[in-house]
């Protein structure tokens, strides 16, 4: 296991307002240093003896071991591709001040050669620390977001924009917009002891009960969630599966399910996930394909818990995530959608859906299989654009997509 995961409670504060890191926000010269651009002030002061910053012998045999056994493999992942023995050698003795080190990062990887990715960031520190590592992963994916390059502002933008994609209803079976939000003075899953769970989703849980009108609803601790209740929110796919194998070896499934929970409003079309792979994930869902007025509702429980939980934000990331390949906006925007005659060629499905940015997954989401020819399609980059921009990515490529499904 990587250092963090049997660090004791550190104060809840260390990790405070991201967004002070405009004093180094992962500049070139943080991550040269192996800098804590992304942390405060507080963190990047605290005394440590010896011990606190050396990784330990366990530890490194462990991380060599699964580096040769990436590097023997045959796996496509990011992780394999720019984890060289360079950069492999320059960090593997680096720990952040929460006790990561870089097996907390690649663990999963390791575990599983299969990863489209296999990195995750145990606590904010660990993008600039392993700067060297995440940086070239963060411009592969978001698809050319470079270390120099600054995440906009956000902007949701004209929240009226989008129209329903299927009016007649012949492919869209539903439409979900989610966003991920880290809440401020708290570290990622692999650091967060039982205590911090459980005091997060009191306040999540505290929040939530004063939303009011539309997204007006009840929280469902996992903890004692009667099984039948739980097993039919994950067959309407409201709720999260218990950790798959991917979070489970980057150790992000620790104390199940103690401080995870569920909210959904009276109408099952607003969710938020306590606890997940996130702290937050905010979701608005609904069936059909009124993209519309998914994103409106979404926009507007964003606003709304914004006024009242603190959110970590990078200047340079955006909104700070476990997994790399949500920074920035955080934002994907799906479909589930039944294109038959475009399932017979699917190379030309993903060929159109990669045009605007798409990312094609089965039924369930990220590792599973299309059932009955419904895909997931959502938009892949979430870095480097605004909010607004992401979501116009998905209802441009669905458009498209359902013109091509028609003309065949």
């Amino acid at each position: 296991m990587g250092g963090c995961a049997s660090k004791d409670k550190k104060d809840s504060k260390v990790v405070e307002n991201e967004t002070a890191a405009g004093t180094g926000g992962g500049t070139d010269a943080d991550a040269a240093n192996g800098g804590e651009g992304c942390v405060s002030n507080s963190m990047v002061f605290l005394s440590r003896n010896k011990s606190d910053t050396m990784v330990d012998a366990a530890v490194l045999e462990k991380m060599e071991a699964g580096f040769a056994k990436l590097a023997a493999s045959d796996s496509k992942s990011l992780l394999k591709k720019y984890l060289t023995k360079e950069v492999f050698d320059a960090l593997k003795n680096k720990k952040t001040s929460f006790g990561s080190t870089l097996l907390d990062c690649v663990q999963s990887g390791f575990e599983n050669p299969d990863s489209g990715v296999g990195i995750y960031a145990p606590d904010a520190e660990a993008y600039s620390l392993f700067a060297d590592l995440f940086d070239p992963i963060i411009e592969d994916y978001h698809k050319g977001f470079k270390k120099t390059d600054k995440h906009p502002a956000s902007d949701f933008g004209d929240v009226n924009a989008f129209a329903n994609v299927d009016p007649t209803g012949e492919f869209v079976v539903s439409t979900r917009v989610r966003c991920g939000r880290s809440m401020e003075g708290y570290p990622f899953n692999p650091c967060l002891t039982e205590a911090q769970y459980k005091e997060m989703e009191a306040k999540v849980s505290s929040t939530l009960s004063g939303l009011e009108g539309e997204l007006k609803g009840k929280f469902y601790p996992l903890t004692g969630m009667d099984k039948a209740v739980q097993q039919q929110l994950i067959d309407d796919h409201f709720l999260f599966k218990e950790g798959d194998r991917f979070l489970q070896a980057a150790n992000a499934c620790r104390y199940w399910p103690s401080g995870r929970g569920i909210y959904h409003n009276d109408n099952k079309t607003f969710l938020v996930w306590c606890n997940e792979e996130d702290h937050l994930r905010i979701i608005s869902m609904q069936m059909g394909g009124d993209l519309g007025q998914v994103y409106r509702r979404l926009v507007t429980a964003v606003n709304e818990i914004e006024k009242r939980i603190p959110f970590s934000h990078h200047d340079r990331l955006g909104f700070l995530t476990f997994c790399p390949t949500n920074l920035g906006t955080t934002i994907r925007a799906s479909v589930h959608i039944k294109v038959p005659k475009l399932a017979k060629d699917y190379a030309k499905l993903e060929a159109t859906a990669d045009k605007y940015n798409l990312q094609v997954r089965g039924t369930r989401g990220e590792h599973s299989e299309a059932e009955g020819g419904i895909y997931d399609i959502s938009n892949k980059r979430r870095m480097g654009l605004t909010e607004f921009q992401a979501v116009k990515e998905m209802y441009d490529g669905i458009s498209e997509i359902i013109k091509i499904e028609k003309s065949l």
